[in-house]
């Protein structure tokens, strides 16, 4: 069991296309995974035991039945319960929508099942995914595998910790300001977060509609490229859907090669609150680059300090508008109708009782945003913000192909550190957050352990919009290289549960 759990995705489906392995096995060996391990861990929030079975048998008659596989066809995966899956419940880490079972797959959960990718389950994600470490989950926090008294990132930590334990090889989240990198970075995984519109989000939970967007995690970057390929591409069902090729990631991935490249340094990525291990691992991954034939340029971005603050005034204005659908009448939570209360009592107490305190404080703060009279002090203007930030990218890329930047400032912090303090939680996602206003790509991938406390450190790339395949051919360089002076930091070091 453990040799299977420790391949790849690329790996293990190669195998189950060889004969060498069924995907039954593969399958069986990760579930014993998660009951053996998950307990501690808390990464998911329903097994789906008997559909995942069901799955890898299907894959399996296929390959007897001499039909061809697809490039990860029996490969197990763990989802992110923001996307709805027809017959098992999606609860979004809400209460609100503690026991509700879809009726319908959304586009990427359908994607996945016809790549024939086996889905273990839904994992743990903060309520509504609005927090950066999993403690917002209704359902009690995930653990990060490194150290279980450390956050596995937020908001999707249970996908992260899934990959980082070794209970799938691959994952699904959604970023809306960093929910994919941010936990890819503190758990020494890979996480992306695709051109926004490049995966479509029908079925997906809405948080913010304008920032939102899932992509693929995984423990490789080629592994993540090949996820990538299947969950991309256009969706009429999704009015932001991008009508356009996916870009050859897979590709880009098998080649990687930043030579003649030139790479963006933003002086903003650095400076108070930075962990000096962080900065450490950051800049020796710059020399890296210029060692592999890197261009390295510096840039100026002076609207990125102003991200975090525009951010969660879009953010929330946005969530208190896609959150007034959870009236408690139509599906989900009922609290109090007893026939003695009105509609408006019931929706009420449902809402009192359904959502989470975080949940709550962004609601609040994105309706007095939108409120008569602050709509244009404050929606209004981090609107503008944002058409700066964007500005500020694209004279960026006019100078360089990517950019990069440490990921998060700081290593994985541990649970309860800042429960009690939103902005420290909030600071969590300060690199991260531009990309998401701007709706480029972007990826984290790990760049060693910082000395302090030898957790992991991300590095992560940006790259214009609809050039995702930018991300993996940087990344594919970058992975190889720390590989070949220092071994995957991941499967070397990571502690065994």
């Amino acid at each position: 069991m453990t040799d299977i759990i420790k391949l790849t995705a690329a790996e293990t489906a190669a195998k189950i296309a060889s004969g060498e392995l069924t995907a039954v096995e593969v399958t069986e060996a990760h579930l014993a995974r998660i009951e053996a391990v998950d307990e501690k861990v808390h990464a998911f929030l329903y097994v789906d035991r008997e559909g995942a079975l069901a799955q890898a048998r299907a894959v399996d008659a296929k390959r007897e039945r001499g039909e061809k596989l697809g490039p990860l066809a029996g490969v197990p995966l763990a989802l992110k319960d923001i996307f709805t899956t027809e017959g098992i419940p999606t609860t979004v880490g809400s209460k609100i929508l503690e026991g509700w079972i879809p009726p319908y797959d959304a586009t990427l959960t359908k994607r996945l099942k016809a790549a024939d990718v086996v889905i273990l389950g839904k994992t743990n994600m903060d309520e509504f995914a609005m927090g950066s470490s999993t403690e917002n989950s209704a359902y009690g926090p995930t653990g990060n595998p490194w150290d279980l008294t450390k956050i596995p990132g937020g908001s999707g930590g249970g996908s992260s910790a899934a990959l980082a334990s070794f209970q799938a090889p691959l994952a699904i989240g959604t970023d809306t300001g960093g929910s994919i990198r941010q936990p890819a970075a503190v758990t020494g995984t890979v996480g992306v977060k695709p051109t926004y519109g490049a995966v479509s989000r029908y079925g997906m939970v809405a948080f913010s509609s304008s920032l939102d967007q899932g992509g693929p995690c995984a423990r490789t970057v080629l592994d993540a490229a090949l996820l990538h390929e299947v969950i991309a591409g256009h969706d009429p069902l999704d009015s932001t859907s991008i009508d356009a090729p996916v870009p050859p990631v897979v590709e880009a991935a098998r080649n990687g090669s930043v030579a003649g490249m030139r790479v963006g340094v933003v002086k903003q990525f650095r400076g108070e609150g930075y962990q000096a291990g962080v900065i450490q691992r950051f800049d020796e991954s710059v020399e890296l680059l210029k060692e592999l034939g890197a261009e390295i340029v510096e840039l100026d971005c002076p609207s990125f300090d102003l991200a975090l603050s525009a951010y969660y005034l879009i953010a929330p204005s946005e969530c208190s508008s896609n959150l007034a659908r959870f009236d408690g009448l139509r599906y989900g939570r009922r609290t109090g109708d007893d026939g003695t209360r009105s509609a408006e009592d019931v929706t009420s107490l449902t809402r009192e009782a359904g959502f989470g305190p975080e949940v709550k404080r962004r609601i609040m703060l994105g309706t007095y945003a939108l409120s008569s009279g602050y709509y244009d002090a404050y929606y209004g203007s981090a609107q503008k913000v944002r058409t700066l930030i964007t500005r500020d990218f694209e004279k960026a890329f006019e100078q360089v192909d990517v950019i990069v930047s440490p990921t998060t400032p700081t290593t994985a912090f541990a649970i309860g550190e800042r429960a009690d303090d939103p902005m420290a939680m909030y600071l969590a996602d300060l690199c991260t957050i531009p990309t998401n206003l701007a709706g480029n790509a972007a990826m984290s991938l790990p760049c060693g352990l910082a000395p302090e406390d030898n957790l992991p450190v991300g590095l992560q790339i940006i790259a214009p919009a609809l050039k995702d395949d930018r991300l993996y051919k940087v990344g594919a360089a970058v992975e190889a290289a720390f590989v070949e002076r220092w071994g995957h930091p991941l499967i070397e070091e990571a502690p065994s549960l």
